[in-house]
């Protein structure tokens, strides 16, 4: 047996023990967490300027630099969100019916079983999912990537010993220290211990695990998110709407990565839009149509290639393309969105609302900013990651999507 299938085997152990734990038991370890995150909060900060400090040496964007940091603000940030996990109401629970016969027959909800998470340079992550994982009564094997092994390993090591202070194995929550591709590929055919394996990252991390993981997927995060100002837009509205989503934080998934503006607006709109953009260093990638348009704003333009419709910058890159109107943002959408977040910005409600129901995306949004995809701001808490597939979970993965149901018969003797 490898380090890795006997990893997988006390987390199946923990899984059951957890499974049948009450919601006190839960949450009084979910506190506990909280309360060690809280307390031993230099530890984890001092990991993560060793991961930083590997990580400036080495090279890595800024933007990536941001997602990789921790601040005393980001790391309370993430121990209240494990105490706003501990109050939320218990996924696990049951409705029933009696047939017939006299037979009582019950749907309960109940955990996965062992979740086996893959992420890249995010140490809150490393929380976030435990923390979700152990409210809805799961076991979890967290694999980061190298560029947080350090602040992984703190995180891991303060939440066992709370965890198993509080009465529940530590196994629930364990870490992969093995960074490699190897280990990576180990954990997708771990099949006979991970009952799912969801994948948080960029493109090419969550289509390698889809195309390679004989454990069942659930894609995460992959996020082209478009804007579309509209003929009938409040361009001032769309300018603070398109900055906050590309620029607040462009390195994640909810991020905008192109803009399709109407033509008739479209002058206008960008001598609006580039002040704003400006600060931040954006550079454009235009089309034909809009890069006269765009030059002599004062930002960085480029002539956009093929490629940059489908590009995930996680970066202050922008791709503006002139449509003609709404069916043709739809229809550009559907084509080059993964799926993710998508907005439209128009005052005219019928467009709106063609809009709205025709984008195929897991969270269609009227003007306002596509940075609101997640599970904090929707009111579910932190989520495990935004499902962009369709079956069984789609957009923000709360609790609820990381159940699935058992049936419970009683009966008096009845047979068939």
């Amino acid at each position: 047996m490898t380090d890795l299938e006997r990893q997988g085997a006390a987390a199946k152990k923990a899984a059951y023990r957890l499974a049948a734990a009450t919601s006190q038991e839960k949450n009084r370890a979910l506190e506990a967490i909280a309360r060690a995150l809280t307390e031993h909060q230099q530890q984890w900060l001092s990991a993560n300027e060793r991961d930083l400090e590997a990580a400036r040496a080495g090279g890595m964007s800024p933007s990536l630099l941001d997602r990789l940091a921790l601040t005393p603000e980001r790391a309370a940030g993430v121990a209240e969100g494990v105490r706003q996990a501990a109050a939320l109401p218990d996924p696990v629970g049951a409705r029933s019916i009696t047939r017939p016969n006299g037979l009582v027959i019950e749907r309960r909800r109940v955990p996965l079983g062992v979740a086996g998470i893959i992420y890249e340079a995010r140490p809150n992550v490393t929380v976030d999912a435990a923390a979700l994982c152990l409210k809805s009564g799961n076991a979890c094997i967290l694999r980061g990537g190298k560029e947080a092994l350090s602040s992984n390993l703190a995180a891991v090591e303060i939440m066992r010993r709370a965890v198993e202070e509080a009465g529940l194995l530590p196994a629930c929550v364990s870490l992969v220290e093995d960074t490699s591709r190897e280990s990576a590929r180990a954990l997708m055919h771990l099949d006979k211990y991970l009952d799912v394996l969801i994948p948080r990252g960029g493109a090419g991390l969550i289509r390698a695990v889809s195309r390679e993981a004989s454990v069942p997927v659930i894609r995460t995060g992959e996020g082209v998110c478009h804007v579309y100002i509209d003929a009938a837009a409040d361009l001032d509205m769309g300018a603070a709407i398109l900055v906050n989503a590309k620029c607040s934080r462009p390195s994640v998934c909810n991020a905008a990565e192109c803009v399709l503006i109407h033509r008739a607006v479209a002058g206008e709109f960008l001598q609006k839009a580039a002040p704003l953009l400006a600060p931040y260093g954006v550079e454009l990638r235009c089309d034909e149509a809009s890069l006269p348009l765009a030059e002599g704003l004062g930002l960085g333009v480029l002539p956009a290639q093929e490629s940059d419709w489908d590009a995930e910058y996680g970066d202050y890159i922008l791709a503006v393309r002139l449509v003609d109107g709404a069916e043709e943002a739809v229809e550009f959408i559907n084509r080059h969105g993964t799926g993710h977040s998508e907005c439209i910005v128009t005052e005219n409600s019928d467009t709106a609302a063609y809009f709205l129901s025709a984008v195929d995306a897991a969270a269609v949004y009227h003007n306002a900013s596509t940075r609101f995809t997640d599970g904090g701001e929707f009111g579910l808490g932190a989520e495990i990651g935004i499902s962009t597939q369709k079956l069984h979970a789609r957009g923000p993965m709360g609790l609820e999507e990381l159940m699935t149901y058992k049936y419970i018969v009683r009966g008096s003797g009845q047979i068939r």
